[in-house]
C-alpha cells in the first residue's frame, strides 16, 4: 500500500467519522447549546461540493470521505433545529449554496477548485461566532473538532504526495479554524472545572 493510499484511507476514515461525535452528543443531550446550525448546514453543503470535486478530479478518497461527512452534517443540521436552534440563524449557508452552484455551473472543476478551499472559512466561522457569543458550549463536541483538526492535517500531508492546491489550502484553513474552536471548547471546560460544585 502506497503512502498516498494510506493517507487517502486515513482521510476517508476521518471524513466518515468526523461529525459523528457531534451527532451522538446531540442525540444524547437533546439540546444544542453552543452549536452553530449555520456551520452544520454550510459544512454539509461544502462537503457535497468536495464530493463533486473529488468525482470530477478522479480522487475517490476525497469523494467518499466528504460525501459521507455531508450526510452526517445534514442530519446534525436537522437535529440542531429540532433541539433548540432557529432557522433565522442561517446566514452563510444559503449564500454559500448559491456560491457553490455558480462556481460549479460556470467554472466546473476549476470553479470549484477556486471556491472550495475558502469554503472551510464559510463553514467554520459561524461556529467561531456562536462560540464567542454564547457562554455555554456544553453541546459543542470536542471530539468532532479534534477530528476536524486531524482532517486538515491528513489532507495536508496527502497534498504533499498528490499535489492539489485546492485541497492544500482547505487543509491549512481546516487545521487553523478547528484549532481555534478546540481551544475555545477547552477553555470552556476549564472554566467549568474551576467552578465550585
Amino acid at each position: 500500500m502506497t503512502s498516498l493510499a494510506i493517507l487517502g484511507a486515513l482521510g476517508t476514515l476521518i471524513g466518515l467519522v468526523r461529525a459523528m461525535p457531534q451527532l451522538v452528543l446531540l442525540l444524547r443531550t437533546r439540546h444544542a447549546y453552543g452549536v452553530s446550525v449555520d456551520t452544520a448546514a454550510t459544512s454539509s453543503l461544502v462537503s457535497f461540493g468536495w464530493a463533486t470535486y473529488g468525482l470530477w478530479t478522479n480522487q475517490f478518497y476525497v469523494s467518499l470521505a466528504t460525501g459521507a461527512s455531508g450526510v452526517v452534517f445534514a442530519i446534525i443540521t436537522v437535529l440542531a433545529l429540532r433541539f433548540g436552534r432557529r432557522v433565522r440563524e442561517f446566514a452563510i449557508a444559503p449564500v454559500w449554496l448559491v456560491v457553490l452552484l455558480l462556481a460549479a455551473g460556470l467554472g466546473g472543476t476549476t470553479g470549484l477548485g477556486m471556491i472550495l478551499p475558502v469554503s472551510v472559512l464559510a463553514a467554520n466561522v459561524p461556529q467561531l461566532w456562536v462560540a464567542s457569543r454564547e457562554g455555554n458550549l456544553a453541546d459543542v463536541s470536542l471530539g468532532t473538532w479534534l477530528l476536524s483538526m486531524a482532517d486538515g492535517l491528513v489532507w495536508g500531508l496527502y497534498t504533499l504526495i498528490q499535489p492539489d492546491m485546492a485541497i492544500m489550502i482547505f487543509a491549512g484553513l481546516q487545521l487553523a479554524t478547528s484549532g481555534v474552536i478546540v481551544a475555545m471548547k477547552l477553555a470552556h471546560m476549564l472554566r467549568l472545572s474551576r467552578q465550585p460544585a
